[in-house]
């Protein structure tokens, strides 16, 4: 009878403990609902970047003739790297069929998520939030990158040159790098910091951005004609646009509606706001005039270098990151082309590229735990010399694939389609000549 009882009571506490472990697994499988909804609104913040921030943003500093080319390649991407990502992308960064297969899984995720394979809207993910809506939130990411790129050739690319190029660099390039720093790739597990895009955004797009600018040539009559921005205005709305929709690219990269996110919304809009008092002070000591373009490239540079370290660095971090970036970019910008004479129209290399380098360097001397927490990664400043190590080579080999991807993909495109446009259709306007549109009717 003893037996029995014992048996009984095993029996009665296997049950028991079976029932709590089943009600933490619902409790931790639950829906949480104030994340979810503010990654609903990150998502739409960030999709307000590329159109029709960027778009508004390049589209005012090309001359009038080129404006709708700039904003239909803005659009266009919104619309085509959206199906590949749905179709392919998310699988090649956050699938997980080679992830047991050792030396693959850490270059790419595999094909389990192609169309979204598997994932039904109860599916949920980091944060407890569906699975579906962060698939989205990371395709705006995916959308934006390649459109960065539009800055270093504007003006004087093929439409469909471009349009290939960018889907096959986004295939090539995005999703790899993007798997390596945040789908679990070998940069992820080497320990580096990029919260929301440093590297796999900025640094890829503007190293890229050289590469093609340099390989396309200079628009016909650049250092010979003056080529100032047609819309002023238009930048001065793109730019706010950016500031705007920057807030959910970089508090919505935490997946929660939590103190992380409200200190990357801090970090963020200081940075950016150093960036562009900081910018608009040297050109006034220098040309003697502060100029609202200035202080716009300022602002977007602030916000390009914050990115890597918005998840990490606190207040003091922010400040300086912001100085430095408005710094660096401003000389690579004034004094770096020239010099080297590459004609990067909107400055994509010396603003995205420069920017991301030194917002990621700087994210290994501010990063605080503080903000990382209590065992978390910490940056130079605070002793950990390792993270800064980290940084540099993991943004080293980053602008390296990027470079060597980028020129590859060049020589195939143009072998095949063409990229640069004839003198003529240069001449005349790619709106017209690709498009068959102008911007702006003139009275009778």
């Amino acid at each position: 009878m003893k037996k029995i009882f014992r048996y009984l009571c095993v029996v009665a506490g296997l049950c028991l403990s079976s029932g709590v472990a089943v009600a933490q697994g619902v409790e931790t499988a639950t829906l949480d609902s104030g994340n979810t909804a503010w990654i609903l609104a990150a998502t739409m913040l960030v999709m307000l970047m590329t159109i029709p921030g960027l778009a508004f943003f390049y589209g005012g500093m090309v001359r009038r003739k080129n404006v709708l080319s700039v904003m239909m390649q803005c659009i266009v991407l919104t619309a085509v790297i959206t199906i590949e990502w749905i179709v392919y992308g998310y699988s090649a960064v956050f699938g997980t069929s080679f992830a047991d297969s050792g030396f693959i899984g850490e270059f790419i995720g595999g094909f389990d998520k192609i169309f979204l394979h598997g994932i039904s809207k109860d599916t949920l993910t980091s944060g407890n939030i569906p699975e579906v809506l962060f698939a989205l939130f990371q395709c705006k990411f995916a959308v934006i990158t390649p459109a960065l790129i539009v800055g270093a050739f504007a003006e004087r690319i093929k439409f469909s040159g471009f349009l290939l190029f960018s889907v096959l660099w986004t295939i090539l390039v995005y999703n790899p790098m993007a798997h390596w720093v945040w789908g679990g790739g070998w940069m992820m597990r080497l320990g580096a910091l990029d919260f929301a895009g440093g590297t796999v955004v900025h640094i890829n797009a503007g190293v890229s951005a050289l590469v093609m600018a340099i390989m396309l040539g200079k628009r016909k009559g650049y250092g010979t004609r003056m080529m100032i921005p047609h819309n002023v205005p238009h930048v001065v709305l793109g730019t706010a646009l950016l500031w705007l929709g920057w807030f959910g690219f970089n508090a919505g990269s935490g997946l929660a509606a939590d103190g992380l996110a409200a200190n990357a919304f801090l970090v963020t809009h200081l940075a950016t706001s150093v960036a562009a008092v900081t910018w608009m002070t040297m050109e006034w000591l220098l040309h003697k005039k502060p100029t609202i373009i200035g202080i716009c490239t300022g602002a977007v540079a602030g916000l390009v270098a914050i990115t890597p370290a918005a998840g990490s660095v606190d207040a003091l971090g922010a400040l300086f990151i912001g100085l430095f970036s408005a710094i660096i970019c401003f000389a690579s910008v004034a004094y770096l082309k020239p010099k080297l004479g590459y004609d990067d129209s909107l400055d994509a290399f010396g603003v995205h590229g420069v920017g991301g380098f030194v917002g990621a360097l700087l994210t290994g001397v501010f990063a605080t735990q503080l903000i990382t927490g209590e065992g978390g990664q910490q940056g130079s400043l605070y002793g950990d010399w390792h993270q800064l190590g980290v940084q540099a080579i993991v943004n080293l080999v980053a602008a390296v694939f990027a470079a060597v991807m980028t020129f590859i993909l060049f020589k195939i495109v143009d072998k095949s389609v063409g990229l640069r446009a004839d003198e003529n259709s240069e001449a005349i306007g790619l709106d017209i000549s690709q498009h068959g549109e102008i911007a702006y009717s003139e009275d009778e």
